[in-house]
C-alpha cells in the first residue's frame, strides 16, 4: 500500500510541475520578439528549439506572454485567416472547421501576462499549453506546420519577428 501512495504522490507531482518546459527540455532559446500593430505591443514571443537552426524534424516551442486581453475566439479566427492566406492551395471548409474547433479548444481568452505555448512534435502534431496547463495535443501533423507557419513562414505578417524567432535578426 505503501508503495502505491508513493506511486500515486510521484505522478502528482511530476503533472502538477509538468509545463511546456517538459516537451522541449533539451530546447535553447534561439530568438524573441514583440508583436505589435499600430504601435500597440500585443505580445512577446520566443522560440525553443532542440535544433538550431529551426527545422520541421526536432521538436521546438513556441512561448508567448501577451500584453493585451483578445479572446480565445478572436486568437482562433485570426489563425485560421493566417493559414488561409499562407497556404499554397486552398485548404478544405470541413479542415478548416476541424482546426478552427482545435483552436478553440486549447485557447483560452488572455488578459496583460498571461502565457500561451505551443510545441512542435515532428511527424505527429503539436501540444498546446495555457500557463502550465496543457490544453490540448492534436496528432495532425499538416495542422501543426499550418500552425507554426503563422510565424514561421517566409510569407508571414511579421518578417522581422520571424527573424527574430529564428535567431537571424541583425
Amino acid at each position: 500500500m505503501r508503495a502505491f501512495v508513493a506511486l500515486v504522490l510521484a505522478l502528482w507531482v511530476s503533472a502538477a510541475c509538468a509545463d511546456w518546459r517538459g516537451d522541449v527540455q533539451s530546447a535553447q532559446l534561439v530568438g524573441e520578439g514583440d508583436f505589435s500593430v499600430l504601435g500597440f505591443r500585443l505580445y512577446r514571443a520566443q522560440m525553443w528549439s532542440e535544433r538550431v537552426p529551426v527545422d520541421y524534424d526536432a521538436r521546438f516551442a513556441l512561448h508567448i506572454v501577451y500584453a493585451r486581453g483578445i479572446k480565445r475566439e478572436r486568437l482562433a479566427d485570426t489563425g485560421i485567416s493566417e493559414i488561409k492566406r499562407l497556404a499554397g492551395v486552398p485548404i478544405p471548409a470541413d479542415t478548416l472547421e476541424r482546426w478552427r474547433a482545435d483552436m478553440l479548444q486549447a485557447f483560452v481568452d488572455v488578459s496583460p501576462g498571461d502565457q500561451l505555448s505551443a510545441v512542435y512534435l515532428p511527424d505527429k502534431g503539436v501540444r498546446f499549453y495555457a500557463g502550465e496547463r496543457m490544453t490540448g495535443e492534436f496528432d495532425d501533423p499538416a495542422f501543426a506546420r499550418a500552425f507554426f507557419g503563422i510565424w514561421l513562414d517566409p510569407s508571414t505578417r511579421a518578417p522581422t519577428l520571424r527573424k527574430q524567432l529564428l535567431g537571424t535578426a541583425r
